[in-house]
């Protein structure tokens, strides 16, 4: 098969994580006989570098015409000091946006092999740790109305939280599905005891539960989410919720496990197609310094096999590759705690197309 993929490089570690990404696909595509043409486009700030804008019509153009995305990595000190609407990160809300990209997908996997690096206690984590986080991505208070006006106290700024019914329909079908082929167990996240839009959300996420009768739900307002995640975290199968909500649990959740430095992530539209992007920043302080973890680019790019391409096999190639290099020892910086072999990026990515 042949696949057409746009990949952002982005800033920071984002060139150097994408380059070791691509070469254990190639390798993959050398296995398994497919062929991975990637055209490399701008995004974020050397976006605003090169053309003056953090997201060029160009590259929508060019997303569009590919089967799925790969990005590194947006943002970095260097534009800290532009306006909100011109910073590099607005880049990730125009793609999210022009592709029609509204779930995001991020799992929180413990590797055996990396469980000491968690900040929970070993009881806690014991049986392991795999929960999925499904964040609605284009709706709620990040894409609301925003303003200012003028109050008794001085000037106010609002954002507004709204959900429709659909946009929460679709999200929680999502979620579900991913609930059918795991342990069947839903917990969707809001702040129903407070929020209007919460309490819509709470049931439209019952009535699509309706559908799927095999699956348990669960609801948990989200200050109790965040508490349980460090109490009993292994009580998660997949959590359902918000922009704002998602954007804060998924984040704790990827602690938990160790190392945000083996996250992966997926945000998907309507049908097959999707963006892949790890957990992490940009980490300009160590780009280009052969000091990056690739593993969360490179999970991501098993997902993109496996959800837009369909490729089971050759995603679960890379997912086994990586568990392979971590058996051997092999660590990057991130990762050395003093025991077996600190390697850097380019080493990281030869070990796991090697293994492939």
């Amino acid at each position: 098969m042949n696949y057409q993929i746009a990949v952002i490089p982005g800033d920071g570690i984002g060139p150097d994580v994408v380059e070791q990404t691509l070469n254990v696909m190639d390798k993959v595509g050398e296995k398994f006989g497919h062929t991975f043409n990637y055209t490399k486009v701008l995004a974020g700030g050397c976006a605003i570098d090169a053309t003056g804008a953090c997201l060029p019509q160009e590259t929508i153009d060019i997303c569009k015409a590919s089967d799925a995305v790969l990005l590194g990595a947006v943002g970095g000190w260097k534009w800290d000091n532009l306006p909100g609407d011109q910073r590099p990160e607005r880049a990730l809300l125009g793609l999210r946006k022009a592709l029609g990209l509204f779930a995001n997908l991020r799992p929180a996997l413990l590797f055996e092999q990396l469980a000491d690096a968690s900040p929970l206690k070993p009881e806690i984590l014991a049986g392991g740790l795999d929960i999925v986080v499904v964040r609605e991505l284009t709706g709620g208070i990040y894409f609301g109305e925003k303003g200012h006006r003028d109050t008794d106290l001085g000037l106010a700024a609002y954002d507004i939280e709204q959900y429709a019914e659909g946009e929460v329909r679709r999200i929680a079908k999502v979620a579900f599905d991913m609930a059918m082929k795991r342990s069947k167990h839903v917990t969707s996240v809001d702040k129903a005891n407070v929020l209007e839009s919460s309490r819509l959300w709470r049931r439209v996420v019952a009535e699509v539960a309706q559908d799927y009768p095999e699956v348990t739900l669960d609801n948990l307002y989200v200050d109790n989410a965040a508490m349980q995640l460090v109490r009993n975290p292994r009580q998660f199968d997949v959590i359902v919720t918000s922009n704002i909500f998602g954007d804060i649990l998924s984040d704790e959740a990827s602690q938990i496990t160790g190392s945000i430095g083996m996250l992966p992530s997926a945000s998907l539209a309507e049908g097959n197609f999707g963006m892949y992007e790890p957990v992490h920043g940009s980490a300009p302080d160590i780009a280009g310094q052969d000091k990056a973890n690739p593993m969360a680019t490179i999970l991501s790019a098993a997902m993109m096999l496996r959800y837009t391409f369909g490729l089971g096999a050759e995603a679960d190639a890379i997912e086994n590759a990586v568990k392979s290099v971590l058996d051997q020892g092999y660590r990057t910086p991130d990762l050395y705690a003093g025991q077996g072999t600190q390697v850097g990026t380019a080493q990281m990515g030869d070990l796991i197309a090697a293994a492939i």
